[in-house]
């Protein structure tokens, strides 16, 4: 803050405008202005506009210009990391008011993985907006792990125990990946019998955001197993896996929410019904993001949505919290 008021001190002590700070942290993310113009909403004209106003009140150059991408300068560095702050705690603000811990209103940006993202947050989702016509959300999805802070996510949705101690993290639902196969795979291939047995069959391997590809780590009690798998057949979204098993490709590892159909109307069998990989679910956020009111909201909205959706209807699950390290 002191950085940001020393430079702008001298023009009659005139602080920059948070929606220009807002604009250029968009810029600074995306190195380019059609792309920060095209998540803003506005023209790449306006967004230029909004930057040179930013860099006169401050009296600094923030960004690099060149013909296809902008870069940010050392002093923009430190201008974008104090923007960050001064825009959390402006929105922190404007939901500490009463009505707005009622009623969650802004923007609330959320990122998933593809099959998770489609099959139960994007509906999810739509119902919340319904309950809170004040919330506004963009949900954004990748086959990538996401930076949540480092690129402006206010919620990531994730499959998957490995999260890094910094974040915070709340389980939505207990979930666990089986194996599963066609019984036209089987009948062709034979049942495997041991966890080892998976390295001699066709596995359809899916590139998952937080896991080594073809490398499936096997949980049965207290046992662990980690086998090398391979196949004909790969890709990096699960619900074309999954059609591929269907087909007799081969055996699939996949979350009890994706082929709970399948396996009741037996289009798809367990294999080796013992093993088992833990894959729950957690609505992860930046601890600056502790208090927040539509992260709050949009948390405790999706722990009811998640237990129905993974469950069949069921119970609401254990959710827990987990504070960070």
């Amino acid at each position: 803050m002191a950085f940001l008021w020393s430079h702008c001190s001298h023009i009659v002590h005139k602080f920059p405008a948070t929606d220009d700070l807002r604009v250029f942290t968009v810029v600074a993310r995306k190195s380019s202005f059609a792309d920060a113009a095209v998540e803003l909403g506005v023209s790449p004209a306006y967004v230029s506009k909004r930057i040179r106003l930013l860099e006169e009140d401050l009296a600094v150059k923030l960004l690099h210009r060149t013909t296809r991408r902008v870069a940010v300068t050392e002093e923009g560095e430190r201008v974008f990391h104090w923007a960050q702050r001064i825009l959390d705690d402006v929105d922190q603000l404007m939901q500490e008011v009463a009505v707005t811990r009622r009623e969650p209103r802004g923007l609330l940006r959320v990122s998933c993985s593809f099959g998770f993202g489609r099959r139960v947050l994007a509906p999810a989702l739509s119902s919340l907006v319904e309950r809170h016509p004040a919330l506004q959300v963009r949900l954004e999805v990748f086959d990538r792990l996401v930076d949540v802070a480092g690129e402006g996510f206010d919620l990531d949705v994730r499959v998957g125990d490995e999260i890094a101690p910094h974040l915070i993290a709340r389980r939505l639902g207990s979930n666990h990946r089986v194996l599963c196969a066609a019984p036209a795979y089987l009948a062709r291939q034979g049942v495997p019998r041991t966890v080892a047995d998976l390295s001699a069959h066709d596995c359809l391997v899916i590139k998952e955001r937080d896991r080594p590809f073809g490398v499936w780590r096997l949980r049965s009690g207290s046992v662990e197993h980690t086998v090398k798998v391979r196949g004909p057949l790969s890709a990096n979204n699960g619900e074309m896996a999954v059609q591929w098993a269907e087909d007799g490709r081969g055996i699939v590892l996949r979350s009890l929410w994706d082929v709970g159909d399948e396996l009741e109307s037996g289009r798809l069998v367990r294999v080796l019904p013992e093993w088992q990989q833990e894959a729950n679910i957690w609505a992860v956020y930046p601890t600056r993001l502790d208090r927040s009111a539509k992260v709050r909201v949009c948390v405790e909205f999706l722990e009811e949505y998640v237990a129905q959706a993974v469950r069949g209807g069921g119970g609401r699950p254990d959710a827990g919290d987990r504070a960070p390290a």
